[in-house]
């Protein structure tokens, strides 16, 4: 889970701080794209996630459609700003799958 602190020498930005120490645990912004767009909150996850994997959030499970990273130049140097994983559930992923490939055969 994660921990915000809020830190009002930095732009008023909320910074997320996951509680294991490890550098491979990273939060991310997750939005489930299917129509409307949702928020589902910031959530600490691997930092090696790839598109298609599987990630349980409060109980329901999502596949992950794509993997953001942004950065912003910053007195020279672009800096890492955000990360975003967009999903969608696993039965809407799997239905998608099955449209695209009924619209390649037709």
């Amino acid at each position: 889970m994660a921990m915000v602190a809020s830190n009002l020498a930095t732009y008023h930005k909320t910074q997320i701080i996951c509680r294991k120490k490890e550098k491979e645990i990273q939060p991310y912004k997750v939005i489930e794209i299917t129509p409307p767009p949702k928020s589902l909150g910031v959530r600490c996850f691997s930092s090696n996630l790839q598109c298609g994997e599987s990630v349980t959030i409060e109980g329901q499970t999502y596949t992950i459609r794509a993997v953001t990273h942004r950065y912003q130049l910053r007195k020279g140097k672009y800096e890492p700003s955000d990360k975003r994983l967009d999903v969608l559930s696993t039965g809407r992923y799997i239905l998608n799958l099955y449209l695209e490939n009924l619209l390649e055969q037709s």
